[in-house]
């Protein structure tokens, strides 16, 4: 009864005006200002077609409060119409029988035809859609601020060995080298490019997607540890932890560089600034043609005794988050790119095109791989692990031998739990 209820409601909200204005609850943690303005997108669709948007905001980058809050509310058997989650953790809820059929949209928007593979399985638990994706990240960023470069004569590291050299430029002439908060998942982020950026894509895929305990033990592993403790050596922690606070300091020419995914390129839009000219966004050293990806998805999850008006709302958000419309404005202020690729980038700002660009040549040439910082390579209980590792091997730095082995460990003991 509950699906043809959906059925009617999809139908409906395809061919027909709002009759009845729905409530549509959805659990997010996007609380800085590019993250808010492009959120602003979706809330503004939706009240546009009579329905009520009620925030179920949770602060904290990564969304680790966000999991923890929306768990609660689940066993409560009180959840929100939709869920801000990633990867492995959408297939979780959905063999739990949380997440709803969304298939009937699905083939109403023709998502298989607008999709790529790598984001359509990921929003898909067997041939069902139970999520739908708003964006597509890429993780190995460099932000840097143009300007500050410009007047010390460097120019954006392509390597290493270059990023080294400009590092003791950079420091000399008494600017921060390297933006980053003290965060477990901004540790990770950051440890993750390295990884790729030493050992390749097909090492990065054995060891952070594969967990193949001989890969994650590897001399390979001892070589991103060595130059992890090396950049950490670039790295000034202070009081301000917060990402979008340490894209600040690159933005206000307090620091050079940031290595982030691009939601920072939101805050650099919000504080109207233009690439090439402002800033510039560039791989991380040792990783171009290649490509950490992330994408955020929200899981839609079944409403039980519910008004059919709230049905509506929540096939309204649905709609509206695979809607063209809402798929560039969106990402043009989220700083990302759409998860849709049968769209025109000609509206888009040159990072953004770079970025589309290299997301498909990758995708092409086996290089475009999962982050394991965002969720996307692993389940929670493996990435809360690594979080808590690399955390700590931050704060206590060790041989890379050593270093190696205490993360080949606690990824192992990660996958033990799950099982």
């Amino acid at each position: 009864m509950r699906t043809l209820l959906r059925q009617a409601a999809v139908i409906a909200g395809l061919a027909l005006p709002v009759v009845h204005a729905g409530e549509v609850e959805v659990l997010h943690y996007w609380t800085s200002g590019g993250e808010a303005a492009a959120l602003d997108v979706l809330k503004q669709q939706i009240s546009a077609e009579g329905h009520q948007w009620q925030d179920f905001v949770i602060a904290g980058g990564g969304g680790g409060n966000a999991m923890a809050e929306l768990q609660s509310r689940v066993l409560k058997g009180r959840p929100p119409a939709a869920a801000q989650i990633k990867g492995l953790d959408i297939q979780r809820w959905a063999r739990l029988g949380f997440l709803e059929d969304l298939n009937n949209i699905a083939e109403q928007q023709q998502w298989d035809n607008k999709l790529p593979p790598v984001v359509a399985d990921v929003m898909k638990h067997g041939d069902q859609y139970v999520a739908v994706p708003v964006n597509v990240h890429r993780t190995n960023w460099l932000w840097v601020n143009k300007p500050l470069l410009d007047r010390l004569n460097i120019s954006a590291p392509q390597t290493w060995e270059e990023f080294d050299v400009a590092a003791e430029a950079i420091r000399a002439a008494g600017y921060q080298v390297i933006a980053q908060g003290d965060q477990p998942w901004q540790h990770a982020t950051l440890f993750e490019t390295i990884a790729l950026s030493i050992g390749g894509p097909e090492y990065y895929q054995a060891a952070y997607v594969d967990h193949d305990f001989s890969a994650l033990k590897s001399s390979t592993t001892e070589a991103v540890f060595e130059r992890y403790f090396k950049l950490l050596n670039w790295i000034t922690f202070d009081d301000q932890n917060e990402w979008n606070e340490n894209t600040a300091k690159v933005i206000n020419g307090e620091a050079a560089f940031q290595i982030m995914g691009d939601w920072a390129k939101g805050e650099f839009k919000n504080a109207g600034l233009t690439p090439r000219e402002d800033y510039l966004c560039v791989p991380v050293p040792g990783t171009a043609g290649q490509f950490l990806f992330n994408i955020d998805s929200f899981a839609i999850f079944q409403l039980r005794d519910v008004e059919n008006s709230q049905i509506e709302a929540q096939n309204a958000l649905v709609q509206n988050i695979m809607s063209e419309s809402f798929q560039r404005t969106f990402n043009q202020n989220k700083g990302s790119i759409p998860a849709r690729t049968d769209m025109s980038m000609a509206d888009f700002d040159a990072c953004a095109r770079s970025s589309m660009n290299d997301f498909l040549a990758a995708s092409a040439n086996n290089a475009l791989k999962p982050s394991i910082a965002h969720g996307l390579a692993t389940t929670g209980t493996v990435q809360q692990y690594f979080y808590e590792k690399i955390a700590e091997l931050t704060a206590t730095p060790t041989t890379p031998a050593d270093a190696s082995s205490q993360l080949a460990k606690a990824i192992r003991y990660g996958l033990y739990v799950i099982k």
